[in-house]
């Protein structure tokens, strides 16, 4: 492993600095700890454009092909090194030197790569070879366009018998929200039948952006669309861990991004509170 020696904040979630092609590490917020990411889309290509994204040279396209056993090599050298070796002690601040996740993220849908299945096989076989002083959660961060394919639906369930969880990205209520923020053209309906599809095989988080954008925070028509499109969800029965809500840490390097700047926790707490009253469980992170 390439001796790449500088801390790791929660500013900084560069895919390369382990020096390695497929797997990073990420000092996470919301984990409140260290994450190990699967990176599947090494070409920057990805069948969304998120205003907010911050993967350089972002191109909307079909993923890379993976070579495998490079993974494989990359994932066991990089869980030894923190599991056995001085990793947490050199680059992961004090309190947050726990390893939380591995997560399949990257740098574009992860569930678009037809090497999906075969990804998820080597995770499941390289955590079984090792024992965790704490619990190990695999997480597959998404935008829901594949959820409903077959072998992406039974890799799903095979993480899920393994404490895997999908955080499904769902950033605005209404379609031309998800036009602006997502740069796709997706309805309610659609995005319904992605959650209820998911929900059948695996547990589900939302995951939310929120940011201002010419200083001004979504519209209160915005944030009524969303409560609204997930109160539905959940009268259609589509069984929800909880919402995550989020706002930007580091900048945007999509164009436009001088528009965009973070919401605060009291703007954000708006949205939070009226999910709570639905009973979901929800976690803020400004």
């Amino acid at each position: 492993m390439a001796e790449f020696r500088a801390p790791l904040n929660v500013f900084h979630h560069s895919r390369d600095s382990a020096g390695l092609k497929y797997v990073y590490p990420v000092v996470s917020r919301r984990a409140q700890g260290l994450s190990i990411g699967i990176n599947l889309n090494t070409n920057n290509a990805c069948n969304w454009a998120c205003s907010y994204c911050q993967v350089p040279g972002l191109v909307r396209g079909a993923a890379p092909m993976i070579d495998i056993p490079l993974l494989q090599l990359e994932l066991q050298g990089f869980l030894n090194e923190v599991l056995e070796g001085d990793f947490m002690l050199q680059r992961v601040p004090e309190e947050l030197r726990r390893l939380n996740d591995i997560a399949f993220s990257g740098n574009g849908e992860p569930t678009a790569s037809p090497y999906f299945t075969e990804a998820v096989e080597v995770v499941l076989k390289e955590i079984a070879l090792r024992t965790f002083n704490t619990p190990l959660k695999l997480v597959v961060i998404s935008n829901g366009s594949f959820v409903a394919k077959a072998s992406v639906q039974s890799a799903l369930k095979r993480l899920a018998s393994q404490r895997g969880e999908l955080w499904f990205k769902l950033d605005r209520g209404s379609v031309a929200g998800r036009q602006i923020v997502n740069e796709v053209e997706l309805s309610n309906e659609l995005i319904l039948e992605r959650l209820n599809s998911a929900a059948n095989v695996i547990p589900i988080w939302l995951q939310t952006c929120l940011f201002c954008e010419d200083g001004a925070p979504p519209s209160d028509d915005e944030k009524l669309a969303f409560l609204d499109l997930i109160a539905q969800a959940l009268s259609n029965g589509t069984q929800l861990r909880g919402v995550m809500l989020y706002t930007l840490a580091r900048p945007s390097l999509q164009p436009g991004a001088e528009r965009l700047s973070s919401m605060s926790e009291e703007q954000i707490q708006t949205w939070a509170q009226p999910l709570r009253e639905m009973g979901l469980a929800v976690h803020v992170n400004a």
